[in-house]
């Protein structure tokens, strides 16, 4: 990988990962347009601790609090009600789904998902999923009424997302608004429950690319600074965004990008493999 490349990756896995676009997708189609060689999950993962940074410091003070009063209701039952020391356990709980199916498909998620043929029916399935999402959401739910179902839904959407094309916050913003929360707690809820997520996949893929697996350290350090940098300010917007809009303009584009990934799949233009 060239630093050209790892420039334009890093910034397009800093813009993608927080929009419901799908990072990890962008990350195999971009490269496909251009005729650049697939920069592989290790380098996706490795890059995504770069956005993950991004949202620890854009919610430092909220993190701080959920820690601190998690910790401490180990010991004082008092606390254990309280909304910050339930959005840690409602956390964890949330990561488990995702936790499980990574381990349990790693093999599949490194070679077969990255096909371009699924990752193009999964941007349209999730468009119209987001679609219908918006049309039926009942937007009065608050991240303070996050309750067990809500952990469990939007954590087994979050698992979905191990697909490429899926999109981390495409399905847990529509799980959110689904159950009926706003647009921006769905939002606010999805950014949080990626945290441990990313850390655990950038970990333990991490090794891979240590070992010269993919592309060079160097590269990926760019890419990581890049992706930070990118996805925090592409979290400040889109929380903005959400306050006011709806996700129509994410819905169209998603669908639009799958049809012409079909479209040049099937007149030889690209290789889905």
């Amino acid at each position: 990988m060239s630093f050209v490349e790892a420039v334009v990756l890093g910034i397009v896995q800093g813009l993608t990962e927080f929009l419901p676009v799908s990072s990890s997708g962008h990350l195999r189609i971009v490269p496909a347009f251009l005729g650049w060689e697939d920069p592989g999950t290790a380098f996706t993962a490795v890059t995504q601790l770069g956005t993950v940074l991004a949202v620890v410091i854009y919610f430092r003070r909220d993190l701080w609090r959920v820690a601190t009063t998690w910790l401490r209701s180990l010991g004082d039952p008092e606390l254990r009600s309280t909304l910050d020391a339930r959005l840690g356990w409602y956390l964890i709980l949330a990561t488990v789904p995702i936790s499980l199916a990574g381990l349990a498909f790693r093999d599949e998620i490194e070679s077969g998902a990255r096909d371009l043929r699924l990752i193009a029916a999964s941007l349209i399935v999730v468009g119209v999923v987001l679609f219908a999402a918006e049309r039926v959401a009942r937007r009065t739910r608050t991240i303070e009424e996050v309750d067990t179902r809500s952990a469990v839904v939007v954590g087994a959407a979050q698992a979905l997302a191990l697909v490429p094309g899926v999109s981390r916050s495409g399905a847990t913003i529509s799980a959110g608004l689904f159950l009926g929360f706003t647009r921006e707690a769905a939002a606010r809820f999805s950014f949080l429950l990626s945290i441990p997520a990313v850390v655990l996949s950038g970990v333990v893929t991490a090794p891979d690319v240590a070992a010269g697996d993919g592309p060079g350290i160097a590269e990926t350090v760019v890419a990581t600074v890049l992706a930070f940098v990118v996805g925090y300010a592409a979290i400040a917007w889109l929380l903005k965004y959400l306050i006011t809009h709806t996700t129509a303009v994410f819905v169209v584009y998603r669908v639009a990008l799958g049809v012409l990934l079909i479209a040049l799949l099937a007149a030889g233009v690209l290789d889905a493999r």
